[in-house]
């Protein structure tokens, strides 16, 4: 089991490539596609090779949302989270979220991997509207690895920005505050 409630009531399978299609929804219609670089099972598959990965459907408490926003610092527009739990080798490995979000005025999907105990483990960008300009290169994504949800977690602290894409850096900086704070919100308390 995870290391917060799943409520068999409430869990649903949840559809791939929700993100990345809202995430184009975002886009407008007659705009150019965005880049797309990875789908959703595609992702999950760099993230837990070989491992078992099952989507929910979550519905935090109004203290578990409550809990979640104070701790990330930015908005979370949703009491509904989906994270795809992995198991590998009948251990609970962690879980991917997919979050999107706009960065400038277009959006971005990214797939943030915890670890099951609670770290960060892997931000991927599966797809970007942005012009590729703005897109920071993959090595500044993997100094998230292994980070925790503190006060160092942010632009100008234990993070670096991006020349020529401070937007986006921002925009990965919430987005992984978010999920952390998601994670441990669920892991705090149970589920409806």
């Amino acid at each position: 089991m995870w290391r917060w409630a799943i409520s068999s009531s409430r869990a649903r399978r949840a559809v791939p490539l929700i993100a990345i299609t809202w995430a184009l929804s975002l886009a407008g219609a007659g705009a150019s596609v965005a880049q797309v670089f990875l789908s959703v099972d595609q992702a999950l598959s760099l993230a837990f090779p070989g491992c078992t990965v099952e989507p929910h459907t979550i519905y935090l408490t109004p203290q578990q949302l409550s809990r979640a926003r104070e701790l990330a610092g930015v908005e979370i527009a949703s009491a509904m989270v989906r994270p795809y739990v992995a198991s590998c080798d009948g251990r609970v490995a962690g879980a991917a979220y997919f979050d999107s979000h706009r960065v400038r005025t277009l959006p971005e999907t990214l797939m943030v991997v915890v670890g099951a105990d609670g770290t960060l483990r892997r931000v991927e960008v599966l797809a970007f509207r942005e012009p590729q300009d703005y897109l920071p290169r993959e090595t500044w994504y993997s100094q998230f690895e292994g980070r925790k949800l503190d006060g160092e977690l942010s632009l100008k602290r234990g993070i670096r920005a991006v020349t020529g894409a401070t937007l986006t850096a921002r925009a990965t900086a919430d987005a992984v505050r978010r999920v952390l704070a998601l994670d441990r919100a669920l892991a705090q308390g149970d589920a409806e």
